[in-house]
C-alpha cells in the first residue's frame, strides 16, 4: 500500500495564511514561516485592540465634549457634575455629536445647567 502523504492539507493551509498576509511587507507574505509569524501577531493585535478602541472612542468623546464646554466658560467637570445635579443622562457619544453637528442643542443644554441654582 502506498504512503499517503498530507501534501494537498499542507497546500491548503499554507495558501490559507499567504493569503491572510496580503498587504505584509518583505518576506512576511511571501515565505510560509515568516508568514505564519506574521498572521499570529496580526490577529493578536486585531484582538487586543478592537477593546482598545472603546477607550479610544470615548477619549475623543470627553475631548470633543470639553472643547465644546469650554466655548461656553464651562469646564468639561462642571459640565459633567451638572448633567448629573440636573438629573440629565445623555451618554458621551450623543453630547460629543451633539457638541459636533447640533450646537444650539448643546447650548440648550449648558444654559440648563448655568441656570440652576447652586447647591
Amino acid at each position: 500500500m502506498p504512503r499517503a502523504k498530507g501534501g494537498i492539507v499542507t497546500h491548503r493551509r499554507h495558501k490559507k495564511v499567504l493569503k491572510l498576509t496580503k498587504g505584509h511587507r518583505s518576506t512576511r507574505h511571501a515565505l510560509y514561516r515568516r508568514a505564519h509569524e506574521s498572521v499570529i501577531h496580526a490577529l493578536y493585535y486585531a484582538y487586543r485592540h478592537r477593546r482598545e478602541r472603546k477607550g479610544d472612542m470615548r477619549q475623543l468623546w470627553i475631548a470633543r465634549i470639553s472643547a465644546a464646554a469650554r466655548a461656553h466658560g464651562l469646564s468639561y467637570s462642571r459640565f459633567i457634575g451638572g448633567l448629573k445635579k440636573a438629573s440629565l443622562e445623555i451618554n458621551r457619544k450623543t453630547l460629543a455629536e451633539m457638541a459636533v453637528s447640533d450646537m444650539a442643542t448643546f447650548s440648550k443644554i449648558v444654559s440648563l445647567i448655568s441656570n440652576r441654582p447652586k447647591s
